[in-house]
C-alpha cells in the first residue's frame, strides 16, 4: 500500500502516536480520583500506579519523538516501538477479559494495537525501500 512508503505520513504517525501518549501520561498523573473512577478505575489512594504509568506514557511520548526525527537510523527503536504497543495490547487484552471488563481497557487494549500495526506496516514498508535503494 503506498500510504505507508510515505516517509512524511510515518514520521507524522509518530508524532501523533506521540501525542497521545504525552496527554495519556499528563491525564493518569493529575486527574482527580474521582474522574479516574468515571472510567473504570479502581482508584490507588497513593496515586503511585497512576502516576508510575503516567511517567511512563511521557517517556515513551520522547521516544515516539526521537523515531520520528530519524527514521533510517531508528530501527532499534522503531522495533522497540513495535514491541512496546503489541505488548501493551496483549497485555490490556488479557487484563480485560480475565480481570477487568472496563470498557475503557477494551479499547486502550485496541488503540495501542491499532497503533503499533501502523507503525509495523511503516516500518515494514521503510525497510523495503532501504533494501531497493541499495540493490540500485
Amino acid at each position: 500500500m503506498s500510504l505507508f512508503k510515505n516517509i512524511k505520513f510515518f514520521r507524522l504517525a509518530l508524532q501523533l502516536i506521540a501525542v497521545h501518549s504525552f496527554f495519556v501520561g499528563i491525564a493518569l498523573i493529575v486527574l482527580p480520583f474521582g474522574v479516574l473512577s468515571w472510567f473504570g478505575f479502581t482508584v490507588d489512594p497513593y496515586r503511585f500506579f497512576s502516576t508510575q504509568g503516567g511517567v511512563f506514557h511521557i517517556v515513551m511520548s520522547v521516544a515516539y519523538l526521537l523515531a520520528s526525527r530519524e527514521l533510517m537510523q531508528a530501527k532499534s527503536l522503531l522495533i522497540f516501538i513495535i514491541i512496546a504497543k503489541w505488548m501493551a495490547f496483549l497485555f490490556l487484552s488479557f487484563y480485560f477479559i480475565f480481570s477487568e471488563m472496563v470498557p475503557v481497557i477494551a479499547l486502550s487494549a485496541v488503540s495501542d494495537g491499532l497503533m503499533g500495526m501502523i507503525v509495523l506496516f511503516f516500518y515494514l514498508e521503510l525497510t523495503a525501500l532501504e533494501i531497493e535503494s541499495d540493490d540500485r
